[in-house]
């Protein structure tokens, strides 16, 4: 499953989304004509969180699950690359705790045997692979001859990867000798109550209430891809937009981190451009009266993101389970974050 940076499926959407907005005046304006609109796209479903002073305010789900069968609030979505957060904040977590260290090299826990006689792989370390300064390309099949090598020196230079969050998986799985979804429901899923949030499907999903992934031309997706049975650190994480809202307000109270470490998750580690920057598994834009929390998800029909507006204590989740869910992104921000969604819409546009 690839994964695409959030700006520049924006970027793509802009266009888009501003002209739909002008013209379906009843999207987001009743639930009727959400899901004429939804229709008229080709998003089968559309799940959206709203987050106010610091609480859930709304978390509605409109559209199907697949034809014929409607969408409840709480349908579970696949939600691509805003798995990356869910383990930046394991890791973290295990970094607050003083089990794990951001700059220890990598390769005394995990050395892939793609990379093991390349002296840069010594330099590689978690605070390089949570800011996406891997040196990593986005995933090995990119690479003609299907291995895992570097395209830039470890810290150098800001290239996503979902390979290296997999790279870092590998390291603390071996570390603590306990897989991923453990230590994300140890540290994160139990204590917030994020009850119907899993890793994969191996782990009691319930089916009767996924939002099923369609193509941007209505056709449903059949892939084994999509309904994984192993846990992966970069995508397929499945949940709810409740249980997500719930993450994001943890996010925004401190997530239990040290103020220190809290500071670095949202520090200028790797420059994006202008007003744009990623700090520890979270990506940063800086508007006029906040710091924006951000990231997003792209996969077989799929797309996905998430805003956190830590001094305002405002949140956005979009959820959707198409090809075509970027679309809805601009007129959902505009209508839920108002001035603040433009200047949002501005960094991630320009």
């Amino acid at each position: 499953m690839k994964n695409y940076c959030i700006a520049a499926l924006l970027i793509l959407t802009a266009t888009i989304g501003f002209a739909q907005e002008k013209t379906d005046k009843d999207f987001l304006n009743s639930k009727a004509g959400t899901e004429k609109w939804l229709i008229k796209n080709n998003i089968p479903a559309l799940g959206i969180g709203y987050i106010e002073d610091g609480k859930i305010k709304e978390a509605k789900v409109y559209g199907v699950l697949e034809k014929g069968r409607p969408a409840n609030d709480d349908a579970i979505f696949t939600i691509a690359s805003l798995t990356k957060p869910i383990t930046a904040m394991v890791v973290l977590k295990l970094v607050n705790e003083g089990k794990w260290n951001l700059d220890e090299p990598i390769d005394n826990y995990w050395l892939d045997p793609d990379i093991a006689t390349d002296p840069r792989a010594k330099k590689l370390t978690t605070r390089f692979i949570l800011s996406h300064r891997s040196g990593f390309p986005n995933w090995r099949s990119e690479n003609a001859d299907k291995k895992l090598s570097f395209i830039a020196d470890p810290g150098t230079k800001y290239h996503y990867s979902g390979e290296g969050f997999e790279y870092l998986r590998k390291a603390v799985e071996k570390k603590f000798n306990k897989t991923l979804d453990q230590l994300a429901t140890e540290l994160i899923f139990k204590p917030l109550k994020m009850n119907d949030t899993k890793f994969f499907w191996g782990s009691g999903v319930d089916e009767a209430r996924f939002a099923k992934p369609y193509d941007k031309e209505g056709n449903l997706y059949n892939d084994a891809s999509i309904t994984s049975t192993t846990a992966s650190a970069a995508f397929g994480v499945l949940t709810t937009v409740t249980d997500y809202c719930r993450f994001l307000i943890y996010i925004m109270n401190g997530g239990g981190l040290k103020n220190d470490l809290y500071a670095q998750m949202v520090s200028d580690q790797t420059q994006i451009k202008a007003h744009q920057y990623y700090g520890l598994g979270w990506m940063v834009d800086e508007i006029n009266n906040d710091h924006v929390i951000t990231h997003g998800g792209v996969g077989k029909g799929t797309q996905t993101i998430v805003f956190l507006l830590p001094k305002s204590k405002k949140g956005l989740v979009i959820f959707t389970n198409s090809g075509n869910g970027g679309d809805a992104y601009i007129p959902v921000i505009l209508k839920y974050l108002g001035k603040d969604g433009q200047e949002i819409i501005d960094v991630e546009t320009k």
